[in-house]
């Protein structure tokens, strides 16, 4: 269980650099959206680890650094890469857990809860880097978690996620067995199989399940409620990660995404502002930050799925980022349906986000 004095430190100082944000704006980069971004990757390295950002979360996200291990090593930055990896292995083994984050005291934390998606997250990176004597001393740990994680997570009858609340990738949001956590515990399967390590999920046919009860003919349903509102994280992830590799699904998914408004003014928000998510109550204060919001670190992997099936419209989103990094001088975390900056009364959006790198890779 995760101490609340996390909870409290993390969050005074996240209000603390908010209300800084909301007083003086964002830091200014110079140059065009490339300069801007290689710039902000650079703030983001503090020479131990790779932080989320510049500002509100100089910590270790697990999740956070695996959206953008891909970029980051094709940017030439695996010794980074992996300095960050052994950075957090050693902080997770010698606490005994694999978490969603580590405080940059180098205390690890799940917030709000357990989360499904931090041991999958971790092992792919760990997989990209494709050296897996890095991981050697870290084999018997690792497995532990392994079974851990097999254990709390997964349904033994079905394979699926168990409808519990873990946190995800929408970290406020209470959802039952979401279309995106179940292709975390496939993408899990996928690093496993992939590092040799053990493989208790491989007796599931993860395409097979994800199609069965989340696919409805045109898009993925959210989660196993299987409401009729479009998630764009459900239309992203099965494909991002290889599991479903049909062109016309993916095709459909985008267009679906596309036609929902999620990707306007820039790509793309979680859901339609009307659509009933339930959320816990410390959302209260964030004011729909994870409904409508346009979030920047899903913008990029949407648009490089686009590029196989939409290339002109994926330009087109390509350009509109580039015109919004070069407008702020920086590469904000989330923005309003109106394109600007998130803010409610006790958070501003943050600046200079790692995820900078996917863009850059687009």
């Amino acid at each position: 269980m995760t101490s609340p004095i996390y909870y409290l430190t993390e969050g005074l100082r996240m209000i603390k650099n908010s209300l800084n944000l909301k007083a003086n704006g964002f830091h200014e980069y110079d140059g065009n959206a490339k300069d801007i971004c290689m710039q902000i990757i650079e703030d983001c390295w503090n020479g131990r680890y790779f932080q989320t950002s510049t500002t509100n979360f100089p910590q270790f996200w697990t999740r956070d650094f695996g959206w953008c291990t891909a970029s980051l090593l094709k940017l030439g930055h695996k010794e980074r890469v992996e300095q960050t990896v052994l950075y957090a292995l050693d902080v997770f083994s010698e606490n005994g857990k694999i978490t969603t984050t580590i405080t940059p005291k180098g205390r690890p934390f799940n917030f709000p809860t357990f989360a499904v998606d931090s041991l999958p997250w971790l092992m792919h990176s760990i997989t990209l880097i494709k050296n897996r004597a890095l991981i050697e001393p870290f084999v018997p740990f690792l497995e532990k978690e392994i079974r851990l994680f097999y254990k709390k997570i997964i349904d033994k009858k079905t394979g699926l996620v168990k409808p519990k609340h873990f946190s995800s990738i929408k970290d406020y949001a209470i959802r039952k067995s979401s279309c995106y956590d179940n292709c975390m515990v496939a993408s899990l399967s996928q690093s496993l199989d992939r590092l040799n390590l053990i493989n208790p999920f491989k007796r599931f046919d993860y395409e097979k399940l994800i199609k069965k009860h989340f696919w409805n003919g045109n898009y993925f349903f959210d989660d196993l409620k299987k409401w009729s509102y479009i998630a764009a994280d459900a239309n992203i992830f099965p494909f991002y990660f290889d599991i479903i590799k049909d062109k016309r699904m993916l095709k459909s998914a985008l267009e679906v995404v596309h036609h929902a408004s999620l990707d306007l003014p820039l790509p793309v928000k979680y859901t339609p502002k009307n659509a009933p998510v339930k959320f816990i109550w410390s959302e209260l204060f964030m004011h729909h930050y994870e409904l409508d919001t346009t979030w920047t670190h899903m913008g990029p992997l949407y648009i490089s799925l686009l590029k196989t099936v939409n290339p002109a419209l994926a330009k087109k989103h390509i350009k509109a980022y580039t015109t919004m990094i070069e407008s702020y001088k920086n590469y904000p975390e989330a923005l309003t349906p109106r394109g600007k900056p998130f803010t409610s009364q006790l958070y501003h959006c943050d600046q200079g986000m790692l995820w900078a790198a996917n863009y850059l890779t687009l």
